[in-house]
């Protein structure tokens, strides 16, 4: 039982990352075998529209075929039984890193074909159990209201359509600062902030704790 964990932020130990770390005790807890990936260490590209994957008697069996750093995450994402990726939001949508990961992961996977009885066929013949995670500045009201929902959920349909499976979990009004007093952000309250971090993170915290657990224990089912 393997469990991927894919971290999409360019920061390390701050919300996205200790939010997956979570998930991923969750994980290990339930008796997988866990590894983080932080793509910002890597060098790569999104789809480079090459096709190679749909090419009739390919090989690919649903790797994407073009090789630079993320090749090796690839492959161990196609091995794993639960993939979670995680991301901060960036003027409404995750970062372009966490992007071309879900691009190069997804595309190879689903084949441009239908079957007889209207479904689609896949290069994988089994569910990989996969959540996405994301976490922003933004408070839970106001991203209903300028339509964060319907800007993330098609990741997750997505997702799920080629994967079998995908659940989603955000964390809202996170902290953004060690220090807000170095930076130019008047709009925010650091009290306000902090007070809705100390009240709240640690549920977020347990949530993705439990959305490891979970995940696994279907993938283990």
């Amino acid at each position: 039982m393997k469990a991927l964990f894919v971290n999409g932020s360019p920061r390390k130990n701050w919300n996205t990352h200790k939010m997956l770390e979570s998930a991923m005790k969750g994980a290990s807890d339930s008796g997988a075998e866990c590894e983080m990936i932080h793509l910002y260490d890597y060098s790569f590209k999104g789809c480079v529209s090459c096709f190679a994957c749909k090419v009739k008697n390919n090989k690919t069996n649903g790797l994407c075929a073009y090789r630079d750093d993320l090749r090796p995450v690839l492959e161990k994402a196609l091995a794993s039984d639960v993939i979670v990726a995680g991301s901060p939001i960036y003027f409404s949508y995750p970062t372009g890193m966490f992007r071309s990961f879900i691009e190069r992961l997804l595309f190879p996977i689903m084949r441009y074909e239908v079957n007889p009885d209207g479904s689609r066929p896949r290069n994988i013949d089994r569910t990989i159990y996969s959540g996405l995670i994301y976490t922003m500045n933004c408070p839970e009201d106001l991203a209903a209201k300028i339509h964060y929902p319907e800007y993330l959920e098609p990741n997750a349909q997505a997702m799920g359509l080629v994967l079998g499976h995908c659940e989603t979990l955000c964390a809202y009004n996170t902290y953004q600062f060690n220090d807000y007093s170095r930076y130019d952000c008047s709009m925010f309250s650091e009290p306000v902030k902090a007070k809705y971090r100390d009240e709240h993170f640690g549920i977020d915290l347990q949530n993705a704790y439990d959305l490891g657990k979970r995940l696994t224990e279907k993938a283990k089912a």
